[in-house]
């Protein structure tokens, strides 16, 4: 179940942060994702008698008609329609805040020259364009990929089936990968890539493996050799899988002949790492972000994660590296990396999973430019693929998939 805004810990958390974190856990209807209004009836906030609060259009649709019942779909009790009763509370809350000055959640840097997908997206140009998922589509998800060639979505995380499948609009076109250990089955899923030709590679913790199947579920092959914790995964434009390992501290690159069904090759890339997690390939330059998340001893103690970003060329030489501890100190923001992408230009891309935040890092060798790419809607965003000006985000905080674009009524992310 979704976490509930009383959970979070506010001491981390700026007066923006705080009020983020009201306007997107207690002010949005959690089955629709419309903001609650008291100007459109329909949308209403309303009591149900287990305590939870749905808009008024919800309770309609989720009812039965004679029966006057639902089940509410947090908890699961039954709830009468004629028990319900206006939440005043949250229009209160809501009016209150309506009526105070709103200044931008995210820090007004600008965007430089040659940033690429933060030229073109910014926090003011982004628009949430379609949001599906959702508690029971959706438990606890963990990775996000996408079939560039066609815009379909793949989700993996808790539920039997452990990969789901949506197209571009959000539908849902099949599910596999049952919870398991047997051949074709996935246990504790992690990650999850896209090859080139159209495979699907997952991270299965659980198994301690890398398992590949094709875009329709059928399992081609599982990896086990060398590996004690698999976590995160991509793909190179080779097709070559490059995973890292939390627990051995290194980045593995497997070669696979996926017509047989059979590595080719598996050798270990980079073994200096501190529990390495997400792992990013840049299909421009070829080159490969690590997301590291450090020990406490390793930089002064603080509210902050500690995690480092290191980037390697196509041969694994280390190329630049910055982290959590020198960004703050480098600017006013409180940054706390947590996952890693490249956009379509090569550059980097962080999120901030904390602060339901998504920030772009320009192309870093000549220092980090941070610019604002997402503030609003995010709960705790977990993964991202940035696709032909569009961000495709997974936010683990509501068991969703949220796509932003620059053009408010944008069609097909391919």
């Amino acid at each position: 179940m979704e976490k509930s805004f009383g959970s979070r810990r506010h001491g981390s958390l700026s007066p923006e942060g705080i009020l983020r974190e009201i306007q997107v856990n207690l002010l949005e209807c959690k089955v629709c994702f419309e903001k609650f209004s008291t100007e459109h009836r329909e949308h209403r906030p309303q009591n149900l008698s287990c305590g939870h609060v749905l808009c008024l259009e919800c309770i309609k649709a989720l009812s039965h008609p004679l029966l006057r019942k639902l089940e509410c779909p947090f908890c699961r009790q039954l709830c009468s329609v004629d028990s319900t009763s206006h939440c005043q509370a949250l229009s209160d809350l809501q009016e209150l805040l309506l009526s105070q000055s709103h200044t931008s959640l995210a820090p007004p840097h600008s965007a430089k020259t040659g940033l690429g997908l933060a030229a073109g997206l910014t926090s003011t140009a982004l628009h949430l364009c379609t949001t599906f998922g959702g508690w029971g589509t959706l438990i606890n998800p963990t990775g996000l990929a996408v079939f560039g060639s066609s815009g379909t979505i793949v989700v993996v995380h808790d539920g039997e089936n452990r990969v789901v499948v949506f197209n571009p609009q959000g539908r849902k076109l099949h599910s596999f990968g049952r919870r398991g250990r047997a051949s074709g089955e996935v246990c504790f899923p992690v990650d999850v890539a896209v090859t080139p030709c159209g495979h699907v590679v997952v991270t299965d913790a659980g198994d301690k493996a890398v398992k590949v199947f094709t875009s329709r579920g059928n399992h081609v092959l599982t990896v086990k050799d060398s590996l004690q914790m698999p976590w995160g995964v991509d793909t190179d434009s080779c097709g070559h899988i490059l995973v890292s390992d939390v627990q051995a501290g290194t980045l593995s690159q497997v070669k696979v002949g996926y017509a047989q069904g059979v590595t080719l090759k598996h050798q270990t890339a980079i073994t200096d790492l501190q529990r390495p997690k997400a792992v990013a390939c840049c299909l421009v330059t070829e080159n490969t972000a690590v997301m590291e998340h450090l020990s406490d001893d390793t930089y002064p103690p603080g509210k902050l994660h500690h995690t480092r970003l290191r980037v390697f060329t196509k041969d694994f030489h280390s190329l630049y590296q910055t982290d959590s501890f020198s960004l703050t100190l480098q600017s006013t923001v409180r940054l706390n990396m947590s996952s890693v992408a490249f956009d379509r230009d090569g550059d980097l891309i962080v999120i901030d999973s904390n602060q339901g935040m998504i920030w772009s890092l320009g192309k870093l060798q000549s220092g980090p430019a941070l610019t604002p790419l997402v503030g609003d809607h995010l709960v705790r965003p977990a993964g991202l693929v940035s696709l032909k000006n569009t961000l495709v985000i997974l936010d683990s905080g509501d068991h969703t998939v949220k796509i932003y674009s620059t053009n408010s009524d944008a069609g097909p992310i391919i």
